[in-house]
């Protein structure tokens, strides 16, 4: 197993945010979170990534990442693209890009995934000296899922990706998401566009008030009477 999360919580202060989650993704594998704003979507990437403390058990590959700083989680594979993509505007699509490998040392391996992440979103070729904070918001969320991807993850953490953009983006954001998967790479993906998530996951959880309600492939979700009714608008 890639990724064997077990009885996860985390709170701020005497706010409870995840509570007891119990969950897992395996090598190359694509598992969606559905849930509505405040379910712990993002408090539970930001605790696989390190990026929030957290307590229970968290393992990547059979070790522990409880004992790794966020950068360091980064070179073990895990590399995550947060909500609201944190990018550098001040710097070029290449520049930012660039920064997500900035742990790596094989020159030949960093150029062939530039060409991937280029391979993905060509509008980033035609634009890579061009100030990001000029971009559409699109556009940067191509740049920042292409910065993560310069980190050579086996896992990629991707919060809202669809969020605030176009409906036409989005749909190409989410085919290069796929596109990923196919490549080998593993994915855990929160996210709040139900129906695009059952198309393209492998498996999905539904957290809801920081717990796990429902589990299951995206075939089983799709045909959940729940899921239909809150998550898909079908009565």
């Amino acid at each position: 197993m890639l990724l064997d999360i077990a009885k996860l919580s985390v709170s701020y202060g005497k706010a409870v945010a995840l509570e007891d989650v119990t969950m897992r993704v395996g090598e190359g594998e694509f598992v969606a979170v559905l849930g509505p704003n405040g379910a712990g979507k993002s408090t539970l990437l930001k605790a696989v990534s390190r990026a929030q403390p957290s307590v229970g058990h968290l393992m990547f590959r059979g070790e522990s990442l409880h004992k790794y700083a966020a950068h360091e989680v980064v070179g073990k594979g895990i590399c995550h693209c947060p909500e609201g993509r944190r990018l550098f505007p001040e710097l070029t699509v290449l520049k930012n890009l660039m920064l997500g490998a900035y742990l790596r040392r094989d020159k030949d391996g960093i150029e062939k995934d530039l060409d991937f992440v280029y391979s993905l979103f060509p509008i980033l070729k035609e634009r890579t000296h061009q100030i990001v904070s000029t971009l559409s918001g699109g556009q940067q969320q191509m740049v920042a899922i292409g910065r993560a991807l310069m980190g050579k993850p086996s896992l990629l953490l991707l919060d809202e990706p669809s969020v605030g953009i176009a409906h036409r983006l989005k749909m190409e954001i989410f085919d290069a998401i796929k596109r990923i998967q196919r490549g080998g790479t593993a994915i855990l993906m929160a996210e709040q566009d139900a129906q695009s998530a059952l198309r393209i996951a492998d498996r999905v959880y539904v957290l809801e008030h920081g717990h796990i309600g429902r589990e299951g492939t995206s075939a089983e979700l799709a045909s959940d009477d729940y899921i239909r009714q809150a998550y898909l608008g079908v009565a």
